[in-house]
């Protein structure tokens, strides 16, 4: 008995600030808020007396709500703005939408009135379809007006019209030639092409890497990337990778000697006192201890290296109007490195870690060529994380 009182009290008290809620969200003008938690509160036993709080509610909310969008409706239609059109369309589909939410529950019961709660529902077909015929054609001419412009961001704005409009109205006329014409006129195409201004060669591998932007994923919505020109493309900028300077450091090799010691377990001896004699336990056996002994190691540790250094510059060019938009300083460094060693003496002396160092054997130093190879595909991820974060437009 205790236990369902509990489940009881409890229930009436998130009861009570469901309706609260609800009663604050119709005060503020939130109507459809106010209706979904009314229908939501009221679902199971909608008759029940704790829930008669949102039928009222429920009826004050549909009311207040069907009164407004009915007023702007008939301000909108006064206005007589076809910018206005999609705002009627979208009202007259909410109202409707209002209205089917509620009709699974009725009726409902006002139980100290003696009524049901009153909720005045309209067909709304015929205004959704007039209202919907007139935004697509709007949106139609509208954007076909648009798209004879120069000015991208207009087209753009075209686009996005008339992406609606094929949402509400799919296979409406032409649209869906429109749409691709609409993404072809606002997209920005880029030329992306190298320069070398230092005194040495510059591997094709390189360049051709460099500028194979299909790895680049860079490609967006409206921005096109292209290092060769394609015919009958008006190009809007230019995006121009300039080497400045390769330095490659001379090929070294160093070499250097140390050692070193380290003690181990050899087995096991005997426990010594301090006189020199065997020490034993209570049962008379000798006490044994780890024998230990030292080792050693002589390393004989050979080094090279070689290091290319690529410093670069990118600009962002208007092919409109022939304007420098930005300049960004671009480096790269790759290092060749290669350790190895041999020694004498007994390599469980130095660490474990060092082993592998034994293990290797002088290489061939790479070619120039390489080096500038392998420096320049780190100013590749370095190009891209670039270009990625510094757009044409802002």
């Amino acid at each position: 008995m205790k236990k369902t009182t509990l489940l009881l009290s409890f229930f009436l008290i998130i009861t009570a600030c469901g309706v609260k809620q609800t009663r604050e969200l119709v005060t503020s003008g939130d109507y459809d808020a106010a209706i979904r938690n009314s229908v939501e509160g009221l679902q199971g036993n909608k008759n029940a007396k704790s829930k008669q709080d949102y039928v009222y509610l429920l009826e004050e909310a549909f009311a207040k709500a069907k009164e407004r969008d009915t007023r702007d409706i008939q301000s909108w239609f006064k206005d007589a703005n076809p910018r206005n059109l999609e705002k009627i369309y979208n009202t007259y589909v909410q109202l409707n939408y209002r209205q089917e939410q509620i009709r699974p529950l009725l009726p409902l019961r006002l139980l100290k009135e003696g009524r049901d709660a009153k909720f005045p529902f309209e067909d709304y077909t015929d205004e959704i379809v007039s209202s919907k015929n007139a935004l697509c054609k709007y949106l139609y001419d509208n954007s076909k007006a648009l798209l004879v412009t120069k000015d991208k961001m207009t087209i753009r704005r075209a686009y996005d019209d008339l992406m609606y409009l094929e949402s509400i109205n799919p296979g409406f006329k032409d649209t869906s030639k429109l749409i691709e014409e609409a993404r072809s006129k606002g997209t920005d195409y880029v030329n992306v092409y190298t320069k070398n201004e230092t005194n040495m060669a510059i591997p094709v591998r390189l360049e051709n890497d460099l500028l194979d932007f299909s790895t680049y994923g860079l490609n967006d919505k409206w921005t096109v990337y292209h290092s060769n020109r394609v015919k009958g493309i008006d190009y809007d900028y230019g995006l121009i990778v300039t080497f400045r300077d390769i330095k490659i450091s001379p090929e070294q090799q160093k070499e250097k000697q140390f050692e070193k010691e380290k003690q181990i377990k050899d087995g096991v001896k005997n426990l010594l006192d301090s006189k020199g004699n065997v020490v034993k336990d209570s049962l008379g056996n000798p006490i044994k201890v780890d024998n230990m002994k030292t080792i050693r190691i002589s390393i004989f540790e050979f080094s090279q290296l070689k290091s290319c250094q690529v410093t670069a510059k990118v600009d962002y060019i208007n092919f409109k109007n022939n304007q420098l938009l930005e300049t960004f300083p671009l480096s790269s460094e790759f290092v060749f490195s290669n350790i190895f060693a041999t020694y004498k003496g007994d390599k469980r002396a130095c660490e474990d870690t060092y082993y592998s160092n034994f293990d290797r054997k002088a290489v061939p130093f790479p070619a120039n060529e390489q080096m500038i190879y392998d420096a320049g595909n780190d100013l590749k991820n370095k190009l891209k994380d670039l270009i990625a974060q510094h757009k044409f437009r802002k």
